[in-house]
């Protein structure tokens, strides 16, 4: 149909609602489109879906039974950190004890030591001062025998005797110090 220009077929109303045959096979066409999605589209797409949401699951079940050894690791690495610790200090406060107790044992030896080398030197002086005493006591009773030879005029030479006066003479020496100190 060939319209002119004042005709016009539809008024401006009937623009908005379409004509009831045209309902109608749209409504056909609707079921048919919804009966062939449903038959064929739908299942491979719920297929797809349920696929993808199983690969998910897979994955976050992977996830957490990885982080669940990594927890695992973590927690066995710290406690071996933990007995490493432990075993370091107990080496550290044994090595102290050792060092301590060397110490100890140095200065027990070195005290030893110090006391033999006083009694060697205190044994040493005690054997000088005796022998000293007695070459002087010697040397004393010489000079005095000589001396009193001369003051008395005659010779002394009676040893027994003059040994005798000899030691009275040192003691009666040895007893005026005494009483002066």
């Amino acid at each position: 149909m060939i319209l002119s220009a004042g005709d016009s077929p539809t008024p401006g109303w009937r623009l908005f609602i379409p004509y009831v045959p045209e309902i109608i096979w749209s409504a056909i066409f609707i079921a048919i489109f919804a009966v062939v999605f449903m038959r064929f589209v739908l299942p491979r797409l719920n297929a797809v879906l349920d696929e993808r949401a199983e690969k998910i699951e897979g994955g976050i079940r992977r996830a957490e039974e990885v982080q669940e050894q990594a927890d695992q690791l973590k927690a066995d690495q710290e406690s071996e950190l933990a007995a490493a610790r432990q075993e370091a200090a107990a080496i550290r406060e044994k090595a102290r004890q050792d060092g301590q107790r060397i110490v100890e044992e140095a200065k027990a030896r070195a005290e030893a030591e110090n006391e033999r080398v006083l009694a060697s030197g205190r044994q040493q002086l005690t054997a000088e001062r005796i022998a000293a005493s007695h070459e002087l006591r010697g040397e004393v009773g010489t000079l005095a025998s000589d001396l009193a030879s001369k003051i008395v005029g005659e010779s002394l030479t009676d040893d027994e005797r003059s040994r005798r006066v000899i030691d009275r003479f040192l003691d009666d020496l040895e007893s005026s110090q005494a009483a002066t100190r």
